[in-house]
């Protein structure tokens, strides 16, 4: 973070207590937009009482939504105001709508039905930092602003920029963005800056992470100094304080919980089990309690991947998002998640941010994030919109120091869960059984045990029992995804020798045997090797020359 206070600036200390004086004032902002109730009662306040437009306001309502969430009913009537916002809420409580409701009401003067993309010049930008973010956003865009004739798209990475050319040359007022592909729009001079009103941040915290303050910088150089700014993150640092004192004018801090806390409304539990038991402990909670929609989380694209294919294997019906998906696969794999085709889906924390599930049941922690605020952004997956919802969490060993971090940041401890009898689970990845054993013991040899291609099934004590038949006919997968690159288990159902030579190496290569040659003679050691050629000896004898 010392490089990125650099980039960005660092703020002194008074400047930061500035920006806290301002939450007394922004606190007593929503009392003054409601009219006082009888008999000395507060008003409810509700979307009708935030000075919304008739056409938003009645998008709104079509929506089903008749009263904001706190976050909304802080930042809106601020926001309206012209006013630098700095806004905090837990992930899943209507962050989206708190800027971009008033944004289209500020915007509603721009609308109109000209063709001329010169009278559509891009009047607010919202940046997000990941694929999955920026479309929700922009879709959210797109609800609230049916009935106002405002243009909006969005433009982000992994697909071809061709296909955004025509929709950004056209003119929108809105647009939503991922910082580099706006960049790539800025140099091929698709699009110009030079008239927006409203920059909003989103994610701000995540974006820091991702290592995008430079070309947030950039992108801020290019806008006019006459502007509102609102950034919105679901949790702050002192390094997004220090952010928002360099880009804000006079911020105003909203934040309607304490910072970096986790939702109340979410049952945060935790197992602690290691190694092949986590797996055949998620397939036993999923089972046992018929969980229909259950989002994993683990750390590499590797892992996920594997994952997903083990869970397919066991019968539940499973697909995989990480950085090396394309774009199109990563929105057919959430789109079949959402509408139930698919059971389990298994993501990487680039996809913590972005996806909106509407009563997402579960969350699980497959692993423990190595950030603990990742930790937070995951289970905001889950209890949106004050919804009810469970976060379970696999702890391994190993994971003392990650758990502590955790629970120090969301000032709470996890409610530890006994192990349930897996047993009867997983038992195609079952250690050796009994019988195994109890030929060791009598001291049986491997010359004394079937072989051929179907051993394993017709010796029950051999290697792992029935865990993998023999491949004679094509393996039928509940698995959802293809293959992908960061997989590399060429034939998951079938044990690699340990000569075996092919796509894991011949190791007695001619490549092999040259580079043992040259150690050999870097040490002054004679070399006992396989017999060479005759080329290869004329080499050696150069090198020793």
């Amino acid at each position: 973070m010392n490089e990125i206070s650099n980039a960005i600036g660092t703020a002194s200390a008074p400047a930061a207590s500035n920006i806290e004086s301002d939450v007394s004032h922004i606190n007593a902002a929503p009392a003054t937009q409601a009219a006082p109730a009888p008999r000395g009662e507060a008003a409810p306040i509700t979307f009708a009482t935030l000075n919304l437009a008739e056409p938003i306001l009645r998008a709104v309502i079509d929506s089903g939504y008749t009263t904001p969430t706190p976050i909304q009913a802080q930042a809106i009537p601020v926001v309206l105001a012209g006013l630098d916002v700095m806004g905090g809420a837990q992930t899943g409580t209507g962050k989206t709508a708190a800027f971009t409701l008033p944004i289209l009401n500020r915007m509603l003067k721009h609308a109109n039905s000209s063709p001329s993309p010169a009278r559509h010049p891009i009047r607010a930008l919202m940046l997000a930092p990941t694929r999955e973010l920026a479309i929700q956003i922009e879709e959210a865009v797109e609800t609230y602003a049916k009935h106002t004739g405002l243009r909006s798209t969005v433009v982000f990475g992994g697909v071809d920029i061709k296909e955004q050319k025509a929709a950004v040359r056209a003119g929108v007022e809105i647009l939503v963005a991922t910082p580099g592909r706006l960049l790539d729009h800025i140099e091929q001079k698709n699009l110009s800056l030079g008239k927006v009103e409203v920059l909003v941040l989103d994610e701000a915290d995540r974006m820091l992470d991702m290592g995008f303050i430079p070309d947030i910088v950039r992108i801020i150089g290019m806008l006019p100094k006459e502007r509102q700014s609102l950034l919105f993150s679901a949790t702050f640092s002192n390094e997004i304080k220090a952010l928002a004192d360099r880009m804000l004018k006079a911020p105003v801090l909203i934040e309607v919980a304490r910072r970096n806390e986790s939702a109340a409304n979410v049952v945060q539990q935790m197992y602690r089990v290691s190694g092949d038991d986590k797996r055949r402990l998620l397939g036993q909670l999923v089972t046992a309690n018929n969980l229909t929609q259950v989002l994993v989380f683990s750390r590499s694209k590797l892992q996920t991947a594997r994952l997903a294919r083990e869970l397919a294997r066991d019968g539940f019906t499973t697909d995989a998002i990480h950085g090396d998906k394309t774009q199109d696969e990563r929105m057919k794999a959430l789109e079949a998640f959402k509408n139930g085709a698919v059971r389990i889906l298994v993501a990487t924390d680039v996809a913590a941010r972005g996806i909106d599930i509407d009563q997402l049941p579960t969350v699980v922690n497959y692993e423990l994030p190595f950030v603990a605020e990742d930790y937070i952004h995951r289970i905001g997956r889950t209890g949106r919109a004050g919804a009810s919802g469970t976060a379970i969490s696999f702890v391994s060993p190993d994971d003392g120091k990650l758990l502590a971090e955790i629970e120090k940041l969301i000032k709470r401890k996890l409610d530890e869960q006994p192990m349930p009898d897996l047993s009867g689970h997983g038992d195609r990845y079952a250690p050796r059984n009994a019988s195994d054993s109890s030929d060791r013991s009598r001291g049986s040899s491997s010359h004394d045990r079937p072989r051929g291609r179907g051993a394993r099934d017709t010796h029950a004590g051999e290697g792992y029992g029935s865990v993998r038949p023999p491949m004679t006919e094509p393996r039928t997968t509940n698995y959802q995804g293809g293959r992908d690159k960061s997989h590399f288990d060429l034939n998951p159902d079938q044990p690699m020798a340990p000569n075996a030579r092919g796509a894991r190496g011949g190791r007695n290569s001619a490549v092999g045997r040259r580079a043992t040659r040259e150690i050999c003679v870097l040490l002054k050691s004679p070399s006992h090797a396989a017999p060479v050629a005759k080329a290869d000896q004329e080499e050696t004898a150069g090198l020793l020359a």
